[in-house]
Formats: structure tokens, sequence, C-alpha cells
């Protein structure tokens, strides 16, 4: 898959294309239904089949002053996408002078004279273009005026695909915002739902105060820049990926550890089930990993002593190895 960072970037006669438009932060189920309507789409016509995001995220241009984390890295984003069969992504880079163009003017020079659009695929609540003036009404116009159709794919929600899931309002759609919610509640497996598969972090393991070490538990401790929302504080089973492409069950803390004081918030999995020979050898630092959370297992409290502390670590193993499906007998 093409990745095109600025409209400058695109080859001339890139087109004829099929586009579809979005953020695609999570690149949930309802971004992938989309992206796979795009790619039947383009394949059906003989075109290629692109996605245009932006960056930054909109989010940190407008509410600069609001934290606000992808929920996963661009590089999983990137490698999501191009397994959906996508043929390029335009990362059109966002500013507030950029927010100021007009629905017509951008789909003109994005859309037609930028990649050939033969075809436009989105969602029908859809919003574009200066103060989101633009919405499906104004594509189909901009269709009729520059010569490309216009399909509307239906909204993933609590009515049709998700029904199982419980959500505070009826007739919920999947979101990146919902999936947000899920995950600042610990909530993983709704989340995983919503997403199509486990939500990960990716980053590089490095060195920590190695207590859990001491305590008989090593862990590997995920560096602060990595990429990938953090969820709730709490201690969940997972999946561990190292650069081998070896996967780890892991029993995954999450938080700045209650029992011990001045520890800052951290991500550390503790690797389940080395045999006893290879523990001294087995060393993850340094490595780029990625962690996946599979089932939020208890909250993150505080132990009175270290005999406690070993006692619920030992249980958080067991009730690990069950999340995952195992025995831990």
């Amino acid at each position: 898959m093409d990745c095109f960072r600025s409209l400058d970037e695109i080859p001339q006669g890139y087109g004829p294309t099929a586009v579809t438009i979005g953020n695609f932060d999570g690149v949930h189920r309802g971004h992938a239904r989309v992206s796979r309507t795009v790619v039947a789409e383009a394949h059906s016509d003989g075109l290629k089949a692109v996605a245009i995001s932006f960056d930054p995220h909109p989010a940190l241009v407008h509410r600069p002053d609001v934290p606000h984390f992808p929920i996963m890295g661009l590089r999983d984003s990137l490698d999501l996408l191009d397994e959906l069969g996508l043929d390029a992504l335009v990362l059109l880079p966002y500013s507030l002078d950029f927010a100021q163009e007009t629905p017509e003017d951008f789909v003109r020079t994005t859309f037609v004279e930028g990649l050939g659009a033969k075809k436009v695929v989105i969602g029908a609540d859809v919003r574009f273009g200066r103060n989101n003036s633009g919405d499906l009404d104004t594509m189909k116009q901009l269709g009729e005026e520059h010569g490309f159709e216009v399909a509307v794919v239906e909204d993933l929600s609590t009515d049709n695909d998700l029904t199982e899931l419980d959500a505070k309002d009826e007739h919920r759609r999947c979101s990146s915002t919902w999936i947000r919610e899920l995950l600042a509640s610990g909530d993983v497996d709704s989340a995983a739902h919503l997403l199509g598969r486990y939500h990960r972090m990716r980053g590089k393991v490095v060195h920590g105060a190695a207590r859990g070490r001491e305590l008989g538990f090593p862990t590997a401790n995920m560096a602060s820049d990595s990429d990938g929302l953090i969820p709730a504080d709490g201690v969940y089973a997972g999946w561990l990926h190292d650069e081998a492409g070896q996967r780890w069950p892991v029993a995954i803390s999450v938080g700045s550890n209650p029992t011990f004081e001045g520890v800052s918030r951290q991500v550390e999995a503790h690797v389940m089930g080395r045999p006893h020979e290879e523990v001294e050898d087995f060393d993850l630092y340094g490595q780029n990993v990625i962690l996946e959370f599979v089932a939020h297992l208890r909250s993150m409290v505080a132990y009175e002593g270290m005999d406690a502390l070993i006692r619920q670590m030992t249980k958080d193993v067991d009730d690990a190895w069950r999340a995952l499906g195992y025995d831990p007998e």
C-alpha cells in the first residue's frame, strides 16, 4: 500500500480511484466495513482504492489543550489498512488554515484533481470542509458536478451487528469514541468486539525498578513513548509478541502500583509459563514488542506487606491462564 503525506506526493495521473475519508483511529470494524466496500467498488470498475485521512488528528489542532492519544500508532494503522486491500492512504497535513477550506474546494482539490475520483464511499453522517458544513447531500451534489458516484455504507451499530453490546444510548454506532470509553473503563473485551481484534500497544521494553524480579515475577516494562492507548489501571490477561514473532502468554499490570510509593504510571507484562531453565536467558530488553489485552482481571489496589502482594500476584497468574483458555493446574 502506498502512503502519500500530501497531495504533492501523489503521482500525476495516479487515478482513477474509488475514495473514502475518515480519521481511522483504531481502524475498527466500522472502518473495516467502509474500507472493504471501497476495495470492492474499486475492483468492480478497475479503479484504485484510496483512503484519505489527516495528520495530526483534527482534535489535536482544534483542541490543543485537551490531551488526545491515538487508539493505536501509525504503523499498526498502516498495516491494518494494507491488510484490508487498500492501494493507498493519503495523510493530509491538518492545520487551522487547512480546516478553512470550503467543502467544494476540498473535494475539488483532493478528490477530483488529486486522485481522479470516480467513486466516493462514505457513511451517512459524513461531515467535511469548513466548520463541518459539508454533508452527504453536499457530497452527492458535488458528485454530480464532478462526475463521481457516491455510495453510502450503513453504520455498524447496536441496531444491527452490535446488538450483544450494552450501550448507554440506543442506536449507538461503532466509533473510536466508544472504544476510548471502553478502554478507559478497562473493558478490553467489549473494545476488542468493536475493533475486531484485541486492543494492542507497541513499544520498546526498557529497564524498570526490577521489583517484579525480586518478588519472583519478572516483567517486561513498556517504554513511556509506546504507541497505543493505555487502558484503565488494573491487571489484565494478554499476549506479548516479541521481535522473533513468538507469542507469549502474559499477565499485564497497568498503573502506578499503589503498594510502592513514588512509582509513576507504567505498563509491564509478566511472561508466564517459561520453562525454569530458560528464565535466566530470557531477555526482552531493547526489543520492540506488541502487547495485546485480552481480559480485565482486577483493579489496582494496595496490599499490606510483600506476602499479601505475592499471594495476589500468584492468583493473578492463575486467573490470566484461565482467561486465555488454559488450566493453570
